[in-house]
């Protein structure tokens, strides 16, 4: 496996796509934008129902779509009797989290990225690099699931009209 310097992300990482294609410099920038947009939109965050536990304990993910559009979407795992809830798409490169493995090492739940094999704990959102996803609160309250989000979000897609943005 090719090492490589990612000029993006200013760190040392094994990354297939960054040796192949390499990041474009507005990359750092459209991350910091995005980090900034989240900072806020945690002050416009509301339970947001999402369905009955009962529901949606037999899948380890389910992706939550967002009516903001889908780099808001969530993912949210049932994982050892728990959910937690973080975005979508990787920090790094936008990989699918929701395909992701889920591996459990010295009592932490990590969510391992399919597209690079970045790890993200699904409490914190911590990687073990210097990434941060975003991650939701999630609460249980009579048998139904709910996530704090600044927009609607739903098992099912929204129709492309109602989105503010992809």
């Amino acid at each position: 496996m090719v090492v490589t310097h990612c000029k993006a992300l200013f760190l040392h990482h094994p990354c297939r796509l960054c040796v192949r294609s390499g990041h474009r410099a507005d990359r750092a920038d459209r991350a910091e934008e995005r980090a900034e947009e989240r900072t806020d939109r945690a002050e416009e965050r509301t339970w947001r129902l999402i369905g009955l536990s009962a529901d949606l304990h037999n899948q380890r993910c389910r992706l939550l779509h967002s009516s903001a559009g889908r780099s808001t979407d969530v993912c949210l795992f049932y994982v050892k009797g728990d959910f937690f809830a973080m975005d979508a798409r990787c920090a790094h490169s936008g990989g699918p989290l929701c395909e992701g493995d889920i591996e459990e090492a010295d009592g932490v739940l990590k969510v391992f990225c399919p597209w690079h094999d970045y790890d993200f704990d699904l409490r914190t959102g911590r990687s073990g690099t210097s990434l941060q996803q975003q991650v939701y609160e999630v609460k249980l309250e009579d048998g139904t699931v709910y996530v704090k989000h600044a927009s609607q979000l739903s098992l099912q897609p929204f129709p492309a009209d109602q989105h503010c943005s992809s």
